[in-house]
This record gives structure tokens, C-alpha cells and sequence, in this order.
């Protein structure tokens, strides 16, 4: 396989891979139909950051301890599986007590502070969210290797193939923001994100209960 046949195989693969629902998605498309478009772009960067560390840690070959260390691997996986657990019991909580579900605590804070806090915040779980998923790890160490020409350097190409993983990953949920701004003022309505934050927290109980109890991936 030269260079150009693995760049265009890579990108068929990873986009079919970002196209797939999953937590990623889940936690974005939540984030911009109950918050704001502005907030679901910082998890987005958050989910987008955590695909380039996971691609840097596989070509560095510290990915491949997960696959081959079950304690190393099951600390993630419970650490995993207790953040997702955890993020998604609060929107549960917010969907059945109809509370606001921008978790910012202070209210003696400038509007524009609370909104740089909400964002970093929102950064941050999509971040962890993605860096907290053992599989994610595993995955990266099994699938860049089948995309590696021979005679390239694998540090540097590695690298290439997660920009090019995390740049379809940033559009995709671009594309899934803007979808929501027609619907922004009916989404806004209580009872619609009491009912949003309800199945995305099931969502994410559901993924961090299923992250918990399955078996190692190999």
C-alpha cells in the first residue's frame, strides 16, 4: 500500500467510523440541543483533542499497554465506566427534577464568566469522555496499523492519520450543530430538554454500565 492509497483508505474507514453513533456524538448533539451551539463546539473540541492524544499514544506504542495489560486496562475501564455513569446520572437527575443543566454552581459571576466556565467545562467532559474509553486506546493500536505504508515514518504518519480521523470527527459534529439551530427555540422549551437529557443520560449510564462489564478488548 503507497502513502495515497493509505490516506484515502484511512479517511473511507475513519469517516464510516465517525458516522456511527456512539458517546461522542451522544454528548454533542445533547450539548447543542439543550445548551448552545457554542458549548457543544467546546465538547467537540474537547472529544476532537482526546482522538489526537489517543493517535499519539498509539504511534508512541503506550497504546498498545492497554492491550496487553489487563490492570492497566481495567483501572480505565471503571474509570471510564464511573465518569460516563456519573455525567449521565446528573442529566437524569436535571430531566427529572426539570433543573437547569448548565452545572454552573455561582451566580455572582459576570454572564460572560459563566459562559467561558460552561464551555471549559464542556471541553473538558468531552475530553475526558473520549481519553477515559480504554477501547478507544485498543482500536487506535489495531486499525493504524493496517493503514501504515512501508518506509514511512510510523511516529510521524500515525500523527497524520488521527489529524485526519479528528478533522472529519470536528466536522461531523459541526454539521450535527448547525442541524440543530433551526430547532434551537423548540428545543429550548423545558418539557423538550427535560425529555433530551433524559435519553442522553440513559444513553451514557447505559454506555458506562456496558464499558464496566464487558471484557478486555483485544
Amino acid at each position: 500500500m503507497d502513502i495515497s492509497s493509505a490516506l484515502i483508505s484511512f479517511s473511507l474507514a475513519a469517516g464510516l467510523m465517525t458516522l456511527t453513533p456512539g458517546i461522542d456524538t451522544a454528548l454533542v448533539l445533547r450539548t447543542a440541543a439543550v445548551e448552545n451551539a457554542r458549548n457543544a463546539l467546546f465538547a467537540a473540541f474537547g472529544v476532537v483533542i482526546g482522538v489526537l492524544a489517543w493517535g499519539l499514544l498509539a504511534a508512541l506504542g503506550l497504546g498498545a499497554v492497554l492491550a496487553v495489560s489487563e490492570i492497566a486496562y481495567r483501572i480505565l475501564q471503571f474509570a471510564g465506566a464511573a465518569y460516563l455513569i456519573w455525567l449521565g446520572g446528573r442529566m437524569l437527575y436535571a430531566a427529572t427534577r426539570g433543573a437547569r443543566t448548565d452545572w454552573n454552581d455561582s451566580h455572582t459571576l459576570q454572564a460572560q464568566a459563566q459562559n467561558d466556565e460552561t464551555g471549559l467545562r464542556w471541553f473538558f467532559r468531552g475530553l475526558t469522555t473520549n481519553l477515559l474509553n480504554p477501547k478507544v486506546g485498543v482500536f487506535y493500536v489495531s486499525f493504524l496499523p493496517q493503514f501504515m505504508p512501508a518506509d514511512v515514518n510510523v511516529v510521524a504518519f500515525s500523527a497524520l492519520l488521527a489529524a485526519i480521523h479528528a478533522a472529519l470527527s470536528l466536522i461531523w459534529f459541526i454539521l450535527l450543530t448547525l442541524a440543530t439551530r433551526p430547532f434551537a427555540r423548540a428545543l429550548a422549551r423545558p418539557s423538550t430538554t427535560r425529555a433530551l437529557d433524559g435519553i442522553t443520560g440513559s444513553v451514557l449510564v447505559g454506555f458506562g454500565l456496558r464499558l464496566a462489564l464487558s471484557p478486555q478488548a483485544h
